[in-house]
């Protein structure tokens, strides 16, 4: 009989069986007909079983056998919990180990003390339970004595009243006769209730099991509820953190008494949602709960970009500030400088309506002698959160603008009679304006420096908007000192960096507007210089660093988690000249955004409050000079004069022009030429043959004369 079995091997990829062996190739090697119907047997009982196990009512079956099997024991080990909680001191032990968690020492002293005066009563207890046996052996013999006195007395009482002695007994024989009763009920109802009771106390643990949840959580039954935008309570944030998958913070909550109460402080309304903060048990960073902003925001049925994480000055503490659904999603209202038409501003002790931070509150911003810098991605309202501050400040009729937009589609048109320069324009021509621009604030500024002490200015604000393509202008000079760029040698940086360095001390400030922050287009020296930084969505966190620096993003400042395109105005801003929450680093401020319609209307207004502003649209150019011809007047007639000396005469033939060089700018105008500087007798010389042969074979267009 066993030279009949012929083994079977199942195909993993199809599921059915074949026999072993190699494939046929001719009419011997064709299986027998009994072997092609096992196989066809194996084959269809497979298919079978297959399709009875993964059918979705087996899957509900098994879910369901799962889910209340799980109930009866969950609910045994709740109980089973409770009861040792009640009889031991481990609720107290949980509660010492979460206040020390939390750090709160003096509440873990109280819940040690308590565990000390329970220890003690429940020691007094068991002491009680030792002489318990012989006080109830003389309590049941007191007790016996008497209720026979009582009824014997009640008996003697009967027999008197009924004239009959046979009436002492009756309420004895009364007694053993309720007795019997009452066996005679337990031994009827006795069988039922042992049988009952099993399933009674089954039924009591299913109830804890079910009302406590304890099955899997895939074996539940799938709800259909909607939890977006429910009101964020206690046990909703404890929740949130404990799914938040680190593992410190899970254990920490799990060995809290209070099921992670303690960790919170109120919930708080603040604006369009709710503010709480939350102190971290030991082990677990506050750099960790930021760095899961999203899953957090899940957690608590939020969007991403409605829950903000910041920290305040408690040490181990998180401040979380949730949203209400949606609510970050509607416009806020106009901005006062549109609805107001009386409004005023001073430069000096006004704070400009900018816009509503998350709480709803409007957000003022002091301008006075603060650099500016505004950056972001292209097209999400950096020019319109500029422009919306030097409307506010112009309508101080005090402060002078100069202002250079080098995009040159018209956004800053409005200041056309309001500005005293105004450059519109995307070209290295408007660069080189721009730069001569800035260049003229830097000689206000010391001008304004070199005046007697005490001696007041009025406000002079410049206005770089998309400075970037300054720092990236390829132009050169005719002092062949380049324009764009962030070296020493750079026109535009340099001028930049002389007024951050001093221009607020005399009230020459510079502000900034530039797109898509780089080391390149935003050179570190410049941001760092900026007295308040404002950035509205960026691409990556280290643009983000570079925008606002290292101090607001450690803080909890996110630009980089804005949403591109939706949260078009809403910047976020590290300043000392707005209102910050104590212990964070910056604040989310919505912009009012104020369209060029509008805008033009606020400009009008501001005009009406000057005599009348001529507007330069190009830098006036005073006298035409030629380094090369300068140098070769100097010299005289001495056939080498050494290179000090040049600079000093330099100095002296036009204090203007040649008053800051030093020996590069010299040698940087004579590369080249063929009369660069050379040594004589160990020391530097400048050789007048040299130059003169040079400017006799320069073309006339190489002379910065004739290209004026």
């Amino acid at each position: 009989m066993t030279d009949n079995v012929v083994p079977l091997f199942r195909d993993p990829t199809t599921g059915t069986y074949s026999v072993p062996g190699d494939t046929p190739t001719g009419p011997a090697a064709a299986p027998t007909p009994v072997v092609v119907r096992r196989v066809r047997m194996w084959n269809r009982s497979t298919r079978g079983l297959r399709a009875v196990v993964t059918h979705e009512r087996t899957r509900k079956a098994a879910r369901l056998v799962a889910r209340h099997g799980m109930y009866v024991l969950g609910g045994t080990r709740v109980t089973a919990k409770r009861a040792w909680d009640g009889r031991t001191g481990s609720r107290y032990e949980r509660m010492i180990r979460a206040a020390e968690a939390t750090g709160n020492f003096e509440e873990a002293k109280e819940w040690e003390d308590r565990l000390t005066r329970f220890r003690a009563a429940r020691h007094h207890r068991r002491m009680d339970l030792l002489k318990a046996p012989q006080d109830a052996v003389k309590s049941a013999a007191y007790g016996t004595g008497l209720t026979i006195g009582g009824l014997l007395l009640l008996g003697i009482v009967l027999a008197i009243a009924n004239k009959d002695a046979s009436w002492i007994l009756a309420p004895i024989a009364a007694v053993i006769d309720a007795v019997g009763a009452i066996v005679y009920v337990a031994t009827v109802v006795w069988g039922p209730a042992v049988t009952i009771g099993p399933w009674l106390a089954l039924l009591a643990l299913w109830g804890v099991g079910r009302h406590q949840q304890t099955a899997p959580q895939w074996a539940l039954p799938v709800q259909q509820r909607d939890d977006a935008g429910a009101p964020i309570t206690p046990s909703i944030v404890v929740t949130a953190l404990r799914d938040l998958g680190i593992a410190p913070l899970r254990k920490a909550i799990k060995e809290m008494g209070d099921a992670g109460a303690a960790m919170l402080g109120p919930i708080r309304i603040a604006g369009c949602g709710v503010e709480v903060d939350v102190t971290l048990p030991s082990g677990v960073s506050t750099a960790e709960v930021q760095g899961r902003r999203r899953k957090l925001a899940e957690n608590l049925a939020r969007h991403e970009h409605e829950v903000f994480i910041t920290l305040p000055a408690a040490a181990r503490t998180v401040r979380l500030w949730i949203a209400d659904s949606g609510a970050l999603d509607e416009p806020i209202g106009p901005s006062p400088l549109v609805t107001d038409e009386t409004a005023t501003a001073n430069y000096k002790t006004g704070k400009a309506p900018w816009g509503q931070d998350l709480r709803g509150d409007a957000a003022l911003i002091s301008l006075y002698q603060r650099h500016v810098l505004v950056t972001g991605l292209s097209n999400q309202g950096k020019t319109a959160a500029l422009r919306a501050l030097a409307l506010w400040l112009a309508l101080d009729r005090t402060v002078e603008f100069r202002i250079a937009d080098l995009k040159g589609v018209g956004d800053w048109g409005m200041f056309d009679g309001l500005a005293a320069t105004l450059i519109q324009g995307p070209t290295d021509e408007h660069v080189i304006q721009a730069t001569e621009m800035v260049e003229g604030l830097v000689a206000e500024m010391e001008r304004r420096i070199q005046a007697p002490p005490g001696t007041v200015f009025p406000p002079l604000v410049g206005i770089v908007d998309e400075a970037q393509v300054a720092f990236m202008c390829p132009a050169v000079g005719d002092d062949k000192r380049p324009y764009g760029g962030s070296k020493a040698t750079s026109r535009y940086f340099m001028a930049v960096r002389k007024i951050h360095n001093q221009g607020r001390a005399v009230d020459v400030v510079l502000w900034e507007g530039t797109q898509d922050p780089t080391d390149q287009n935003l050179p570190k020296l410049v941001r760092e210089g900026a007295h308040t930084r404002a950035s509205l969505v960026l691409g990556t966190e280290s643009q983000a660093r570079m925008a606002l620096g290292d101090k607001a993003v450690d803080g909890g400042a996110a630009p980089h988690q804005l949403r591109q395109g939706l949260d078009k105005g809403t910047v976020v801003v590290a300043s000392d000249g707005i209102a910050i929450p104590a212990g964070q680093a910056s604040i989310t401020v919505r912009t009012h955004y104020i369209d060029t319609e509008q805008a033009a209307e606020v400009a009008e207004r501001a005009k009406a409050l000057r005599d009348g502003v001529t507007t330069a649209h190009t830098i006036a150019h005073g006298p035409a000079v030629d380094p090369l011809a300068d140098i070769l007047t100097v010299l005289g007639d001495a056939p080498r004069v050494l290179t000090q000396d040049v600079l000093k005469r330099l100095a002296v033939l036009n204090e203007k022009a040649y008053g800051g060089w030093s020996f590069i700018d010299l040698k940087r105008v004579l590369d080249g030429t063929g009369a660069e500087p050379y040594k004589s007798d160990g020391r530097m010389v400048i050789g007048r043959d040299r130059i003169a042969r040079h400017l006799a074979n320069r073309p006339d267009t190489g002379s910065t004369s004739a290209a004026e």
